[in-house]
């Protein structure tokens, strides 16, 4: 009488247990080895997720956040009559202003128009391939305070493009600002400091393919003496 289970796989007894587990085990994915110029295996590096949606959506709330500022700063501060927030240091101060950030170039209002929608279809042209979270960061406060003084230039007296932009904050001698305003300011300095630092669009950074390739000159450099 045989003694065998009927289900029983007969080759397992032969297999290693270790083998057996690793069996039901998912597959792990590894990065891709492809082969260099001079012909050596090397790991392909991932590519880092787009930030496409990251820029747009903090496009989106600096928008937001400025238009409502600027609809409640038309109807809460009377032109003339500051609120003061910390004595006469900090107030809202209504001012129109027909020029750029901080009432600069006054009298270039459709070439400033211009130049907010060349910068609009740039960030965004550039934001399509966008990898680094910090440059999305800057670019996405850039785009969100151009378009939100372009609300005004379009939208606001004295007529389609020569609209002038509302701004209500007022810090001691600093010009009136709004929030598009500060929005602005602050990704520019972001990305200048990016930049500085030899952080890239792309999610990589200069400093490191320059190690990498002292390194690849010394590797060869060492292969070469050894071959001699």
């Amino acid at each position: 009488m045989s003694t065998d289970h009927p289900d029983r796989d007969v080759n397992a007894e032969d297999q290693p247990i270790t083998e057996i587990s690793k069996a039901d085990e998912p597959e792990t994915v590894k990065p891709e080895a492809v082969k260099s110029e001079e012909g050596d295996l090397a790991v392909a590096p991932v590519a880092k997720p787009r930030r496409l949606t990251m820029l747009i959506a903090i496009a989106a709330v600096i928008l937001l956040s400025d238009i409502l500022t600027k609809v409640w700063a038309v109807a809460a501060v009377k032109p003339g009559q500051p609120i003061e927030i910390i004595g006469d240091v900090v107030t809202f101060t209504m001012v129109r202003n027909p020029g750029a950030a901080f009432s600069m170039a006054t009298s270039m209002t459709w070439i400033l128009t211009l130049v907010a929608i060349g910068v609009v279809i740039g960030v965004i042209k550039i934001g399509r391939t966008l990898r680094s979270p910090w440059w999305a960061l800057g670019l996405g406060l850039v785009l969100g305070g151009a378009l939100g003084n372009l609300v005004d230039r379009f939208f606001r007296s004295p007529g389609i493009m020569r609209g002038h932009v509302v701004d209500f904050v007022s810090v001691g001698w600093w010009p009136v600002f709004n929030i598009a305003d500060s929005a602005i300011v602050c990704g520019a300095i972001l990305l200048v400091v990016l930049t500085l630092f030899g952080f890239e669009p792309n999610g990589e950074r200069l400093r490191d393919h320059k190690a990498d390739d002292k390194k690849l000159t010394e590797s060869k450099a060492a292969a070469e003496g050894e071959t001699k």
